[in-house]
Parts: structure tokens; C-alpha cells; sequence
């Protein structure tokens, strides 16, 4: 498409404002422009803008160029991957990661080694949203990286990988990292485990964690791996001093089926807060023992009626 037809298809005042001397009036043009459904039309001129002598403007039409598959397109991506701003680095690595095409991953990771920061974690981001295999090896590096956005990053690749080889890594990470988003991530990725064994020691210290977020998600992976062996653990977990632990504790046991667990799920059935008393019901129900109908028949008189809807629901379960 030539230049005349360009600003034929395009308000005078649009064009004008692309080509303004403020960045930040043509950054917002590119917005606009975004807003336009004629992908002939919009698309070279945000390629063009990704010369811009403004990092701003060039951020802005990096992230803009989402979804739009040319090879142009592409192209243009993959120059600005290793921009001296970060953050136009970052967008176009996201962009070109929502292609959802694995073949941009040799791309990617050859990009790493020139990035740092927020345009390295970005490329990890893409990099788990294409699945490469080629990327094991630099997200294992990346987890020892100063900054923990890149470490979060790196460790949700290894999570979406599922490689074996990544687990003792892994359990470094969730136990030691001094950042606990870090560790809650890669406490997660722990759900991957082929067997129990290798990960329940990093998952059993995770339970003691400082950070609220950590044991949360540490009681939630034992519940996804089926660990019997971590009730005790669980049970002492429905006294944790966040609700919200003890509801993702509660969910665990009902999955384990425990029927030591009963005491502390009806004792849950109290609880000041309906949500965990509402995970408590269908716990119990899981459970599936006789043993809890008085606690959830009582629960048929609570406040909230989705406890009630819940307990009732339990108790039918058991009687089956």
C-alpha cells in the first residue's frame, strides 16, 4: 500500500498527529491507529513505528502489532526483541509469543543472551507460551538470575516444560529463593512430579513458609499430587493463621478422602468465614463419613445459604 492511499484511508488529523513533534501525542495516535479493523491499512505504519526515535511510541506499537501473523509482521517483531529500552523489547517478545507458533522459538531464545530484566522475562514468557523444549537449559541458568522478575519467569517455564530433570531445581527454588513470588511459583510447578518422593521434603518446609501465598499454594500441590503421606501436615495446616490457607488445606483433604481429618473439618463448619466453612461441607462430603452428620446437620442452620446448599448436599453423599 502506497503512502497516498495510507493517509487516503486515514483522518488528516490522524496522520498529522502521528508526525507530531510531542512522543506522547504520537504514541496515543498509535492507539487510535490500533483501534482501526483494516490490517492493510494500520500495519506498516505501526512497522514504522517501531523506528521511532521515542521508546515510548516504539513500546506502543510493539504491543499494538499483537496477533497480526504476516511475515512482515514478524520480521519487524523480532528486530526491536533485543531494543536498547527493555520495555520494547518485552512487548515485542509478548507479541510475538501470542503467535502461539513454535518455530519463533529458535528466535527467542538466541534473543536471551542480548536481554536482561523486564525484556528477558518477557522472552521466558513467551518462550512457556510456545512450550520449547530448546528453553529448559536457559531457564535452569535463569533461576540463579540477580533479578526476580526473570527468576518468576524462568520458573514458569520449567513448570510448563514438566521435565523431570527441572525437579531438584525446583525444590531449591521453592525452599530458598529470597523472593516469595518466586517461591510460590516454583512450589507450583512441584505438581508436575512423576512421584511424590523427590518433591514432598521441599513441599513439607514450603508449609512452614512466612509468606501466607507459599503455604497456600504448597497444600494445594499436595492435594494435586494425591499425597496421603502429607495429611498430618494438612490437618495441622486447618489451623494456619490465614483463612485462606485452611480453605486450600480443607479442598486437599477432601481430595485425600481423610477421615482423620474430620475433627478439624468440622470444626471448620464454624469458621467465621462462609468460604471456608462452605469447603468444609463439601470436604466432608468427599470424606464420606458418617461420622460428620451431626456437625452438618447443624450446618443446615447457618447463616449463609450456600453452606447450608453445601452441607445438604454432603450429607446426601454420605448417606449414598
Amino acid at each position: 500500500m502506497t503512502a497516498l492511499s495510507i493517509q487516503d484511508g486515514l483522518s488528516a488529523q490522524l496522520m498529522q498527529r502521528m508526525t507530531d513533534a510531542d512522543p506522547e501525542i504520537r504514541r496515543i495516535a498509535l492507539m487510535d491507529l490500533a483501534d482501526s479493523e483494516d490490517e492493510d491499512l494500520i500495519v506498516p505504519l505501526l512497522i514504522e513505528a517501531l523506528q521511532d526515535v521515542d521508546a515510548n511510541v516504539r513500546a506502543e506499537a510493539a504491543a499494538a502489532l499483537e496477533g497480526y501473523e504476516s511475515e512482515a509482521v514478524v520480521t519487524a517483531l523480532i528486530g526491536v526483541l533485543t531494543d536498547s529500552d527493555p520495555q520494547v523489547g518485552a512487548n515485542a517478545a509478548l507479541s510475538l509469543g501470542e503467535l502461539k507458533d513454535a518455530s519463533l522459538g529458535g528466535v527467542l531464545l538466541n534473543a536471551l543472551d542480548a536481554s536482561s530484566g523486564y525484556a528477558k522475562a518477557a522472552i521466558f514468557r513467551a518462550l512457556k507460551e510456545l512450550k520449547v523444549a530448546g528453553s529448559l537449559e536457559p531457564a535452569l541458568a535463569a533461576i540463579a538470575d540477580a533479578d526476580a522478575d526473570v527468576r518468576q519467569a524462568a520458573v514458569g517455564v520449567l513448570g510448563y516444560l514438566k521435565d523431570p530433570r527441572a525437579l531438584a531445581s525446583l525444590s531449591k527454588v521453592a525452599t530458598q529463593d529470597a523472593d516469595s513470588e518466586v517461591r510460590r511459583i516454583a512450589v507450583g510447578a512441584l505438581g508436575f512430579a512423576p512421584a511424590l518422593a523427590v518433591v514432598f521434603p521441599a513441599l513439607a518446609d514450603a508449609m512452614n513458609d512466612e509468606s501466607w501465598q507459599v503455604r497456600e499454594e504448597a497444600v494445594m500441590t499436595l492435594g494435586k499430587l494425591r499425597a496421603e503421606n502429607a495429611v498430618p501436615q494438612l490437618i495441622a495446616a486447618m489451623q494456619d493463621s490465614y483463612w485462606q490457607v485452611r480453605i486450600k488445606a480443607a479442598r486437599s483433604l477432601g481430595r485425600l478422602r481423610s477421615r482423620a481429618a474430620l475433627p478439624a473439618l468440622c470444626e471448620a463448619l464454624v469458621h467465621p468465614v462462609s468460604n471456608l466453612r462452605k469447603e468444609a461441607a463439601v470436604a466432608l462430603g468427599e470424606v464420606g463419613d458418617p461420622a460428620a452428620l451431626p456437625a452438618l446437620e447443624k450446618a443446615l442452620e447457618d447463616p449463609d445459604p450456600d453452606v447450608r446448599k453445601l452441607a445438604k448436599l454432603a450429607m446426601t453423599q454420605i448417606a449414598r
